[in-house]
């Protein structure tokens, strides 16, 4: 089968299209043929080893797993032997961890769900990672009720485009901030208010709100602390740099959250089986939709890299593996 593999550490050009073997599933897997695979920073900040603390995960001198990719969709080609809620033919969706930049790829049953039929294998590969991260950036660890008022840093990224919908779909007043030139995006999909960060430092506006969603984590702890209620919190689900992150979430929120009723916390999301599910409602319903920026074929995996690794992708960058076989 064919597959996208990196054998070394570096830049998005060290990718290459070779042919490797197809995978067996274990027990607990199924093996999926790959229509659509999405692209996430967690890709390129592995592709690079940065920051440099990815090599005690991914290997230290080389990768241990030499194919990317992690949010797919596709049909089951096989179950193992130990699976109950898929079978052969079955259209999916979901996270594997690695190896998607590939024909087939292999997947944990409990991390998989059923794509709905109204939505493309492109859109459902976008979904795992970035909404799975705006879903329980909102709602963990206090339930987001309705009428609350919510603001989404980093609103029209993969993250940050599910989280204006999702906010929507609880019931909240939606303010999202980006760039100028995609106002217009993040108010169709359905943000009550926008605010262009490049006109004005928006922590100094006087607005204050229930919740902060960070998909971008360029903030400092006085800045959160200038746009929280006085029991609001925030929540930081991306970073800049990896100082920033240590410094003033980590550290700096952590005091914030001991010394008052804000808190700031950063969040890494989960892959739960149930959440899949609810995304997967949610999509289907067209309560959701994935915005993506653009496609690219399996054998231009480095350029969809590169390009998000830039840093303007709106919503997701997807790669089509079958673009010739949909149904």
């Amino acid at each position: 089968m064919k597959a996208v593999v990196y054998t070394s550490y570096g830049p998005p050009d060290g990718l290459k299209l070779r042919e490797i073997e197809k995978p067996t599933p274990k027990d607990e897997e199924v093996l999926i043929k790959v229509y659509a695979v999405a692209t996430n920073p967690l890709d390129w900040h592995k592709l690079r080893a940065s920051p440099f603390f990815v090599r005690f995960s991914e290997g230290l001198l080389k990768p241990k797993h030499p194919v990317l990719g992690a949010d797919i969709a596709g049909r089951v080609e096989a179950v193992g032997s130990k699976v109950t809620r898929f079978k052969v033919g079955d259209e999916v969706f979901g996270n594997v961890s690695a190896g998607g930049f590939a024909e087939y790829v292999c997947g944990a049953e409990n991390h998989l769900a059923h794509k709905p039929a109204n939505v493309s294998f492109e859109e459902a590969a976008a979904v795992p990672v970035a909404a799975l991260t705006a879903l329980q950036g909102l709602r963990d660890h206090e339930q987001l009720r309705a009428g609350q008022k919510v603001l989404i840093n980093g609103a029209s990224g993969g993250v940050g485009t599910y989280a204006v919908q999702l906010a929507k779909v609880f019931g909240a007043d939606v303010t999202g901030v980006c760039s100028t030139r995609n106002l217009e995006l993040v108010r169709a999909i359905g943000a009550d208010e926008v605010i262009d960060y490049t006109e004005a430092d928006f922590t100094r506006a006087g607005r204050r709100y229930d919740l902060v969603l960070d998909a971008v984590g360029n903030l400092s702890a006085a800045g959160y602390r200038r746009i929280l209620t006085s029991e609001g919190r925030a929540v930081v689900a991306g970073f800049t740099t990896l100082s920033r992150m240590l410094f003033q979430v980590a550290l700096l929120g952590s005091l914030t959250s001991k010394t008052s009723k804000r808190e700031i916390q950063p969040m890494l999301a989960a892959v739960k089986r149930e959440d899949l599910a609810t995304l997967a409602t949610l999509l289907e319903q067209g309560k959701v939709k994935s915005v993506i920026d653009r496609c690219y074929p399996l054998a231009d995996t480095p350029k969809a890299l590169a390009y998000l690794e830039t840093g303007r992708a709106r919503g997701k960058v997807v790669i089509s593996v079958q673009p010739t076989q949909h149904l």
